[in-house]
């Protein structure tokens, strides 16, 4: 396993994201923090390619009947966990990788640890 120093924790605060492009010479990867713990995903939409770590971070969205239903209520969980493309809005649960419009499809995802005060990405060569 490869590590690589992409900054230091004070440089991403809780609910914002670093995008390092280049990453090992490709499209890159963004670092997100989400309440204090931090992923990292590729940046590059599995679904036509598009720069996914620019999108917007949403939650999960859920209802207990149709939102066109008098009385119904709409709840959003895990504010920041759901990331979702520019593009087209496909949108992936950033922790795993797993597309919520596609089970099928997922983004690659690599660790992250934080070492004193770095946030480091690890990978396999």
């Amino acid at each position: 396993m490869t590590s690589v120093v992409i900054g230091k924790v004070a440089d991403i605060p809780p609910g914002e994201r670093k995008i390092v492009v280049p990453f090992r010479g490709r499209a890159g990867i963004g670092v997100f923090n989400v309440n204090g713990s931090f992923y990292a995903v590729r940046n590059i939409c599995p679904h036509k390619n598009g720069p996914l770590c620019t999108g917007e971070l949403s939650g999960r969205v859920s209802t207990d009947a149709p939102p066109s239903t008098r009385g119904s209520t709409i709840a959003v969980d895990g504010l920041g966990e759901v990331l979702r493309c520019p593009w087209h809005q496909w949108a992936f649960d950033i922790a795993t990788g797993r597309c919520l419009v596609d089970p099928e499809l997922r983004v690659k995802t690599y660790p992250v640890k934080i070492k004193g005060d770095d946030v480091v990405v690890e990978y396999e060569d």
